[in-house]
């Protein structure tokens, strides 16, 4: 059966291709514009299957100006969430705002930690052969943790913690929640991969994980991007931040 298309519209003063259309039915784009043909341009594609698939050049304004916006949430599970991380291919950075971690408080390391005991931490988890082999492969992996002052229990566990993440490869700095409502940074827990990609983190009443929404439109991403980069500059490394939080109790 024959697709029900609408045209969209084209970036065409005259009418022709380039253009594009939407499947009524399934949500679909089809894009319309000159194919790709020179063997070398093809060769830089990835992901690109010849047998399969064809490439085609289409100004970036015709996608603008007419491409559908879809502004239902994308909402993944947390399996999908863990593959980001084994996805990713240069960065993955994180503003971590929340006072609270209901994953943490189920450790026995968050026990340990509580009891005034070093935590006796796990480098052989899924989760540690994951980061390990992408720092392996040159990625970078960097979180911006938000403390209240005075720190709650949570936050101190997670200084602490920064410990096992800096032995993995990734690079941990804290900044005040002072600091970061100077700054106007977002009241949300959250990803950026590649720069390109971001991932709210959603969580329960009772602070669990639940899932993450998924954020592509590029001026969105932008965004999170500035709010990330603020909080990058005026934040400090663990070690030294940990040590004024000692200070302090």
């Amino acid at each position: 059966m024959a697709r029900r298309l609408r045209f969209n519209g084209t970036g065409s003063g005259e009418g022709g291709c380039p253009a594009v259309h939407e499947d009524l039915d399934s949500g679909e784009v089809i894009v319309q514009g000159r194919p790709i043909t020179d063997p070398g341009d093809l060769r830089q594609l990835q992901y690109f299957d010849p047998e399969r698939e064809v490439a085609v050049v289409v100004p970036r304004n015709t996608l603008v100006d007419f491409g559908p916006r879809d502004e239902t949430p994308r909402i993944i599970g947390l399996d999908a969430f863990g593959k980001l991380f084994e996805n990713f291919r240069h960065t993955a950075r994180r503003i971590e705002s929340r006072r609270r971690y209901a994953s943490d408080e189920a450790d026995e390391t968050y026990a340990q930690f509580v009891r005034g005991e070093q935590p006796a931490w796990d480098m052989d988890t899924a989760w540690c052969r994951t980061i390990r082999n992408q720092v392996a492969q040159g990625a970078r992996i960097e979180r911006v943790r938000i403390v209240d002052r005075p720190a709650t229990v949570g936050q101190r566990y997670l200084l602490a913690y920064a410990e096992k993440n800096s032995a993995l490869g990734e690079k941990i700095h804290s900044l005040w929640r002072g600091d970061a409502e100077r700054l106007h940074l977002p009241q949300a827990d959250f990803w950026v991969f590649d720069s390109r990609l971001v991932a709210r983190l959603i969580f329960d009443e009772a602070d669990n994980l639940t899932g993450a929404e998924l954020i592509t439109e590029p001026a969105a991403v932008n965004r999170y991007l500035q709010a990330w980069d603020a909080a990058w500059h005026y934040a400090v490394p663990y070690e030294q931040f940990a040590a004024v939080v000692a200070a302090e109790e």
